[in-house]
Order: C-alpha cells, then sequence, then structure tokens
C-alpha cells in the first residue's frame, strides 16, 4: 500500500526525536555534573551519534525512507531523488521531532542541569559551539559535513539502483558508520551539526526551557549550523546531477 505524506512525517517526527533523544542524552550523559557517562570523550559521544541514527533510520526508513534532516531532503529533491511535494512536511516533522526529542533529554537529566554551574556546558548539550569561533570557517566544515553524508546517501541510493532514497532498515548500517566517520574526522571543529533539525529545535528548546542557569543560547552562530548543512546539500546534489 501507497504509505500516506501524514504517515511519512509521523515517522520523520518519531525518527528525529528518537534520533536527537539519544544524541543530545549522551552529550548530556558526557559532560553535566554527576553523570555516571561523565567525560566519556569524543569516541563515545561519536558512537553514540551513529547509534543514534541508526535507532532512527530503522524506525523511519520503511515509512519515510528516514531522512531525518532538512538538509537530506532538500538535497535529494534538488537531485531529483525525492519529490518537493513531501519537502515542507519533511522539515515541519524534523523539526519538531527535534524540539521534542530536546525536551525529553532536559526532562530526564534536569537534576544534573540543576548540579551542572557551567552555562556552556549546558548549552553544549543542546546545540554545536564551535572549539575555535570563526564563523567563516565553521560555515565550511559544516558545508563539507553535509555535503558528504548527502552525497554518499546518492550514492547508496544509486547503487541499490533505487528511484529515490528508500533504502529501509538496511540503509541504517552504513548510515551509521558514515555518521561516525564524520563525527571523528571532521567534527573535531565545529561539533558537527551537517543537521539543522540537530542544532536549531534544540536550540530553541534551551531558549524557552526553564534551565537553572542556562546563559546564552548562542544565536549569533546559530544561522551556522542552519545553513551550512544546506547549501552541503546543495554542492551534493549539483555533483550528483552532473555525474549522472
Amino acid at each position: 500500500m501507497e504509505t500516506s505524506l501524514f504517515t511519512k512525517c509521523l515517522f520523520e517526527f518519531i525518527g528525529t526525536a528518537i534520533l536527537i533523544l539519544l544524541g543530545d542524552g549522551v552529550v548530556a550523559s558526557n559532560i553535566l555534573k554527576g553523570s555516571k557517562g561523565y567525560n566519556g570523550g569524543w569516541v563515545v559521544v561519536t558512537m553514540a551519534w551513529g547509534f543514534a541514527v541508526m535507532c532512527g533510520v530503522f524506525i523511519a526508513g520503511p515509512y519515510s525512507g528516514a531522512h531525518l534532516n532538512p538538509a537530506v531532503s532538500i538535497g535529494l529533491a534538488l537531485a531529483g531523488a525525492f519529490s518537493w511535494t513531501y519537502v515542507p512536511g519533511y522539515i515541519a516533522a524534523q523539526l519538531l521531532g527535534g524540539f521534542v526529542g530536546a525536551v525529553l533529554v532536559y526532562l530526564f537529566y534536569k537534576d544534573h542541569y540543576d548540579a551542572t554551574e557551567d552555562p556552556d556546558l549546558k548549552l553544549a548539550t543542546f546545540c554545536t559551539m564551535p572549539a575555535i569561533m570563526n564563523k567563516p570557517r565553521n560555515f565550511f566544515c559544516e558545508t563539507v559535513g553535509a555535503f558528504l553524508l548527502v552525497f554518499v546517501l546518492l550514492m547508496l541510493a544509486v547503487r541499490e539502483n533505487a528511484p529515490e532514497i528508500g533504502l529501509g532498515t538496511l540503509g541504517a548500517f552504513p548510515v551509521t558508520f558514515l555518521i561516525m566517520a564524520i563525527g571523528m574526522s571532521l567534527g573535531g571543529a565545529t561539533g558537527y551539526a551537517i543537521n539543522p533539525a540537530r542544532d536549531l529545535p534544540p536550540r530553541i528548546a534551551h531558549y524557552l526551557l526553564p534551565i537553572k542557569g542556562k546563559g546564552t543560547s548562542g544565536w549569533g552562530y546559530s544561522w551556522v549550523p542552519v545553513f551550512g548543512p544546506i547549501v552541503g546539500a546543495g554542492v551534493a546534489a549539483c555533483i550528483y546531477l552532473c555525474i549522472f
């Protein structure tokens, strides 16, 4: 049976919420005071983000293709591998899922947020901030990371001879390793959002939630992890179209 747009968007919402719950959750576990996972390190964080993506893809893959990322939806549509009709609904579902996932992380670790004094650490559990603030360079880093993500996804679709991205649950495995590879190799500069839904909705949640001593939400940087991934996805789509 043909999956309705509502069902597709519902699974994009669920998959993205789980992605952010597990992804932001591992960051919170790694840096909030009193956590059993305190100071687990960058490798733990990148591996957990990869597994978070895997869980989201396992759930949403058979129904929506598991984009879980506005940049992916836009990039695939630009490449002609996904219908533009679905893009607005997918993006809305992904952004809402990102917000809900971030709120769940806050509720789960509320006592640890209250016990942590550093407002920058609290912010880091919700969204990305660069290790060294250089916005043009940071934008370039987010663009390159998202380019790799979308271009590899497009090549996976070609290899599977699929008319559009819809690799189902089997697509979770290569995407998991791809996210880990990007994070471990290129994530050190910015924290590698490569996904507007990973960064913007949780940043909004940080702004709205009653977090004790939360400090600024970093709005001056917030455009970088939103537009950088979209540009990277566009570049990937252009190269894909030139090849095929």
